[in-house]
């Protein structure tokens, strides 16, 4: 019968588990394994390498890897050099070549397929759908063809500021675009006339028609009861360009009377004989060998569309601008001429290749220019600038970020001597037309504040209002 021999215990009267290491393990590196883990093939050179992110640790331990059976070259020796020739090997398994062996698969589907269509028997409303849906999916590989990475952004060049700001100029007011565009005032009433001054001429419709004419000088003209106030009287009339002032007056609240000197450049008739007031404006064709834009010559007949949303997008604070000002003119029509060189390298002759005409009301619906939000901005600037003191500021627009900053400028900014001899001979005349009527002085004052913001009026432009002085 076998016997039983009881198990020596170690007793460790200074803490818990054995005292020493068995002899057997001693000088053994240790490392932690379970005995649920997977065994991998014998050499597995791909296991790490799986193009499914799944299997990537479907053969690796629980308690992850350990360095208890790495190399470790403990000896400096200073007097032996290896040098490597062996040529650097590549991976086992590429992770794009599937994603290359895919785009190649379908690309020769799409193939066959339009073989396949081509050779269908198919109705015309068929037809054209897929003729349809080609071509789109021809213009999205083309726009979308072309477009960086998302982790590679182009380097954006910081503009530098129409005015240089200087150290001792100090911010009053800060004003974002997020903040501005929820801005809306309702309460503006209809405005009212002061004056109209200034001669129009008649607009030439063979401009429409795109041929060559001779225009005849001298002819009629729609006069307004007050002759153009900034012509002087030894100028030649004929030779003044037609344009046409209108003064009118806003009411934005009960305290605040805005004066807004508006232009018409031409006056059109009906058919009836009526008259209607117009704006003209010109749109100028840059090379399209250097922008990748739409020859005019070429597609402007038949793809007009395309070449304004062309315009619109590079030039839109333009186009809404003009909008703007027709829009408080109260002018019924906007013109819009399509002008290109004669030649690329001839920068003296011109020719309009098209024009285009539209409502101003219809066509700020259509470039998205809501003028109750641009009713707000004004309000809430002319009250930033009310709460303000006595004293000389500039609202300047931040060029590489959307801010717009008011600032305190010391005295002094912005003038020379010829300003100042200006201003001596404006205030003798002030005292020597005391007399005048209250009609000639709104007029002059009105003058001096277009020759005021005149001079400045390329650091106004956070709005689509031009030379605006309010009457407090």
């Amino acid at each position: 019968m076998a016997k039983f021999h009881a198990p020596e215990i170690q007793d460790n009267p200074s803490g818990w588990g054995p005292c020493a290491v068995p002899e057997k393990f001693k000088d053994m590196p240790y490392q932690p394994f379970s005995k649920g883990d997977r065994l991998g093939k014998v050499a597995d050179w791909t296991g790490a390498t799986y193009q499914d992110k799944r299997y990537t640790n479907k053969y690796s331990s629980q308690f992850g890897g350990g360095s208890q059976y790495a190399y470790f070259h403990e000896e400096d020796e200073t007097s032996f050099q290896l040098v490597d020739t062996a040529k650097t090997q590549k991976t086992a398994y590429q992770r794009n070549r599937m994603r290359f062996a895919q785009r190649n698969l379908r690309r020769d589907k799409d193939r066959r397929n339009l073989t396949q269509f081509n050779m269908q028997t198919l109705p015309k409303s068929a037809k054209q759908k897929e003729r349809d849906r080609m071509r789109l999916q021809k213009k999205f590989q083309k726009q979308f063809g072309v477009r960086q990475k998302w982790d590679q952004k182009s380097q954006l060049k910081p503009r530098d500021s129409s005015v240089e700001v200087r150290s001792d100029w100090e911010v009053k007011e800060e004003m974002d675009f997020p903040r501005l565009m929820k801005m809306r005032y309702m309460e503006v009433e209809d405005p009212t006339d002061i004056e109209c001054c200034g001669a129009l001429e008649y607009y030439d419709k063979a401009f429409d028609r795109c041929r060559v004419f001779v225009s005849p000088q001298g002819g009629e003209r729609h006069k307004f009861p007050n002759p153009n106030p900034f012509v002087e009287e030894d100028i030649d009339k004929s030779e003044v360009a037609s344009v046409a002032y209108r003064y009118r007056r806003w009411k934005l609240g009960e305290d605040i009377d805005l004066i807004v000197r508006c232009e018409h450049d031409g006056v059109m008739t009906g058919a009836n004989g009526e008259v209607s007031f117009i704006n003209v404006k010109t749109l100028n064709e840059w090379d399209s060998r250097h922008c990748n834009g739409v020859d005019w010559r070429q597609k402007l007949d038949s793809q007009r569309g395309a070449v304004l949303a062309t315009e619109l997008k590079n030039n839109s604070y333009k186009l809404a601008r003009w909008t703007c000002c027709a829009m408080l003119a109260g002018s019924e029509y906007l013109k819009l001429g399509y002008v290109s060189r004669y030649h690329a390298k001839d920068s003296a002759r011109h020719v309009v290749l098209g024009t285009q005409q539209f409502q101003p009301t219809e066509f700020a619906s259509q470039i998205n220019l809501s003028m109750e939000n641009a009713w707000g901005i004004l309000r809430c600037v002319i009250d930033i600038c009310r709460k303000l003191e006595e004293g000389k500021y500039l609202i300047l627009k931040d060029p590489n970020k959307q801010v717009i900053r008011v600032y305190s400028l010391p005295d002094g900014t912005f003038s020379s001597d010829e300003d100042e001899e200006e201003d001596d001979d404006d205030d003798e005349e002030d005292e020597e037309e005391e007399g005048e009527d209250c009609h000639h002085c709104t007029m002059r004052y009105l003058y001096y504040v277009h020759r005021a913001f005149g001079k400045y009026s390329d650091h106004f432009t956070f709005s689509t209002f031009c030379y605006v002085t309010a009457l407090f």
